[in-house]
């Protein structure tokens, strides 16, 4: 098998109404695509948040065989080139994935079983909270209970946009909202310096929060460091983390509790397996972070995973549309599983989308 083309598509609609995290604004939803195609009629494709050098990236994979993931991925990283911790490794990501989807549907099985099958389902937790326009205490909460009313056990939620004693506030009524028995993470998108973290964490110890992601910026370490050691709230980190040479210096100087990698930006599924190895031998907890539809393989694939990062049709009703094997919540459980299709299940509905392509 070769590779005979490759090139990125990308997809853009507006969100029903803005929500915010500790750090940003989102007014929008995007799907990016880097797609691989070969001389055996199979087509890969892969997803990241930026795929604006997979034309630059082209030439390294034209005539290749695309089973062969790891050299390709030593092929494509070319730092001197392209930086190590940039979007041009996010468009590396995107090739990756695109890359592992084609093994699968070659092997003929979905990928989290040619990743290792460790389980079919994994838990969830529901990726919520966000501030919005109107959305007060009352809203939060009632947003929260219907979330528990669907059967899941762990929700998250944002915080760092408010002051602290607002904020703790939001976090004792979401605690009272959803009972005793669910887990409760809180995410603060790298809002805060490590000495307010270590405050804002004295304030919601009471609430029992079973993490705290990413309470200070990604590259500061040492903050990190200085928050889990005074801290008793488990620390959560990762997602803007890159290879596995910086969640090697994550996790040991760091040293955080879960681990948050996003295979859509630190290199990919081959990237991904590594750092799942290295946490594993360091003790060390993930639940990935990102775009469900593929991590929902990573997750079951491989036995170092806790938890999947969820969000409902309720949240983007149109990402569940773009894709022909969307995955499947269960209810019962509350759990979400890859499915049995062959591939890293980002076939898309070319049909439906086609209004919002915008490149």
């Amino acid at each position: 098998m070769r590779i005979t083309d490759v090139y990125a598509r990308s997809y853009r609609w507006p969100k029903d109404k803005p929500i915010q995290n500790g750090k940003h604004i989102f007014t929008h939803n995007e799907l990016n695509l880097a797609v691989i195609e070969t001389d055996e009629g199979i087509t890969g494709y892969g997803t990241s948040y930026n795929v604006d050098y997979v034309e630059y990236l082209k030439p390294f994979l034209i005539g290749e065989d695309p089973l062969n993931t790891e050299r390709l991925w030593e092929n494509m990283w070319v730092p001197k080139f392209l930086g190590r911790r940039s979007i041009s490794t996010r468009s590396i990501s995107a090739l990756d994935i695109a890359l592992w989807d084609i093994r699968s549907k070659a092997a003929k099985m979905p990928l989290y079983q040619l990743l290792g099958g460790y389980r079919d389902s994994v838990p969830c937790y529901i990726a919520g909270g966000y501030y919005a326009e109107g959305k007060g205490i009352k809203e939060l909460q009632k947003e929260m209970e219907e979330y528990v009313s669907w059967g899941v056990k762990n929700v998250k939620m944002k915080v760092g946009v408010l002051s602290m004693k607002e904020d703790a506030r939001r976090v004792k009524a979401v605690r009272q909202a959803i009972g005793d028995d669910v887990r409760l993470m809180v995410d603060a998108n790298c809002a805060y310096r490590s000495y307010e973290a270590v405050e804002f964490g004295r304030r919601i110890e009471e609430y029992e929060p079973y993490w705290f992601e990413e309470p200070v910026i990604q590259d500061d370490y040492e903050g990190m460091r200085m928050f889990g050691e005074k801290s008793r709230i488990p620390l959560a980190a990762g997602e803007n983390e890159y290879t596995i040479y910086g969640f090697r210096d994550l996790i040991n100087q760091s040293k955080p509790d879960i681990l948050n990698p996003d295979a859509c930006s630190m290199g990919g599924i081959t990237q991904y397996l590594k750092i799942c190895a290295y946490a594993q031998a360091h003790g060390t907890a993930l639940s990935p972070h990102g775009q469900q539809q593929v991590h929902v393989h990573l997750d079951c694939g491989v036995p170092e995973v806790i938890m999947a990062e969820f969000y409902p049709p309720q949240y983007d009703a149109k990402i569940y549309d773009s894709f022909k094997n969307p995955l499947h919540f269960n209810a019962k459980d509350g759990t979400v599983s890859p499915g049995s299709a062959a591939g890293a299940g980002l076939d898309i509905n070319q049909e439906f989308l086609k209004e919002y392509r915008i490149k």
